[in-house]
């Protein structure tokens, strides 16, 4: 078998892209679940892609980071089909962790179906390799490395559910989740690749694409569109905390006004304008449903007298 070594700067870099693709699965998800209607379908798509460029391009990184003693290039067909599974793979994650709930029903065949996306993601990638005679699996590896892709997908979806909320420490918190999983996703790639073998007389069919400048052109594109992803979302949340802080404030200002109009500035009790307006609606009830009300009048002698001499007070 030829023997293969890694390029340590390639293998760092999809260490860093995965984690980043991970940061972008957690943000996206909160940006889907604190919007609604359009903006929300918007996140969901745009954040799948993202996420999907992302893990897919660690999984291709990793794979360019392997060196043989024989050229290697891919077939573009197969290799743009690895993209789409990874892209499709992240749509159903992000649909699946942005529901109401997350019970063991949802999570664990979620998790089985985007475990065996990811796995189909990384070996799809590896059948776009165009070398002669073919590669040999060993087949140990392959089953680890599966089962670490559906062990990731579990930790995935579930702390991907948990932290999809704003506000204390998440961004903190999802910042380690990101790490966590990023790692994972890594360690599924990297066993995958340890069960591909290629024999003393491989060799590149020379008919696909070369791999001597694709990987600084698949690092500058993915890093260029999970950055623009990551600071759209930035931006968005800004946006949304502002118009919350001012919803809230501009309700205030509405109550403080009611307040004002419908209660007296010394007593803070209700004033006549509010007593005629509860003893309408009494009256129309009584009325719509053919019944009767009381009314009780209570009269202290010299109020008035007080309640001007408080109002002058105040002025």
């Amino acid at each position: 078998m030829l023997v293969s070594h890694y390029d340590q700067a390639l293998v760092v870099i999809s260490f860093i892209v995965a984690i980043l693709a991970s940061y972008t699965a957690l943000n996206m998800a909160t940006r889907v679940t604190t919007s609604s209607g359009t903006a929300a379908r918007v996140w969901l798509v745009g954040g799948s892609i993202a996420m999907g460029i992302g893990i897919w391009a660690m999984h291709f990184i990793g794979m360019l980071a392997m060196n043989l003693p024989v050229s290697l290039s891919y077939d573009p067909l197969i290799t743009g089909i690895s993209m789409l599974i990874a892209i499709g793979s992240s749509f159903f994650a992000l649909w699946l962790v942005c529901g109401n709930q997350l019970k063991a029903s949802r999570l664990l065949p979620g998790s089985l179906a985007l475990g065996c996306g990811i796995a189909a993601m990384h070996y799809t990638g590896m059948a776009a390799l165009l070398v002669q005679p073919g590669i040999i699996w060993s087949w140990h590896w392959v089953a680890l490395s599966v089962a670490i892709a559906l062990l990731a997908s579990v930790a995935a979806l579930w702390l991907t559910f948990h932290l999809r909320r704003d506000g204390g420490q998440m961004a903190l918190l999802r910042a380690g989740a990101a790490i966590v999983m990023g790692i994972a996703i890594a360690g599924m790639h990297y066993t995958g690749m340890m069960a591909a073998h290629f024999p003393h007389d491989t060799h590149d069919m020379h008919s696909g694409v070369n791999t001597d400048w694709l990987a600084v052109l698949v690092i500058m594109v993915t890093l260029f569109i999970l950055g623009i992803t990551l600071l759209v979302s930035m931006f968005d949340a800004r946006l949304q905390a502002r118009t919350s802080l001012l919803a809230s404030s501009l309700a205030e200002a509405n109550r403080e006004l009611a307040q004002l109009a419908l209660h007296d500035t010394l007593t803070r009790l209700p004033n006549r304008i509010l007593l005629e307006d509860r003893l309408d609606q009494a009256i129309h009830k009584a009325n719509r449903e053919d019944s009767r009300f009381a009314l009780m009048f209570m009269d202290l002698d010299g109020f008035k007298a007080i309640n001007d001499a408080g109002n002058d007070s105040n002025l």
